[in-house]
């Protein structure tokens, strides 16, 4: 909240020991303090008012559901991916099945349109 060094308060309570004179300093810092607890209650009870006005619990509320949403979305998505992924693995295995065969018959109907005689190797 405030940043004060140890030598800070140490100058401000020699400067106030010096003007208040220690009969009437333990009864000034007391005061100071209720002042501040007093201070620090009023900013909370203000603040936690104005968010009730606006409505920040509803906010906040509205908030988080949207989140909740948009992660439901993000799991959908993933889950669709994933189906997709499994289909397209299952459609090659069925065509690999078909590939070689049609591969061979390919060949084959290459080699009967084909002529000219084997080539012979000799040397």
């Amino acid at each position: 909240m405030l940043d004060f060094s140890f030598w800070e308060f140490f100058v401000a309570a020699i400067v106030a020991l010096v003007i208040l004179g220690p009969s009437r300093l333990p009864g000034a810092l007391r005061t100071l303090g209720l002042w501040i607890g007093r201070l620090r209650r009023n900013y909370y009870n203000i603040k936690t008012e104005i968010e009730r006005e606006i409505g920040m619990d509803e906010v906040r509320r509205q908030l988080h559901n949207e989140q909740v949403m948009a992660d439901v979305k993000r799991v959908e998505r993933e889950i669709q991916a994933m189906g997709e992924e499994v289909n397209q693995i299952e459609d090659p295995t069925a065509q690999a099945e078909d590939g070689p065969v049609k591969a061979l018959e390919d060949q084959r109907d290459s080699d009967e349109g084909d002529d000219r005689p084997p080539a012979s190797s000799s040397a």
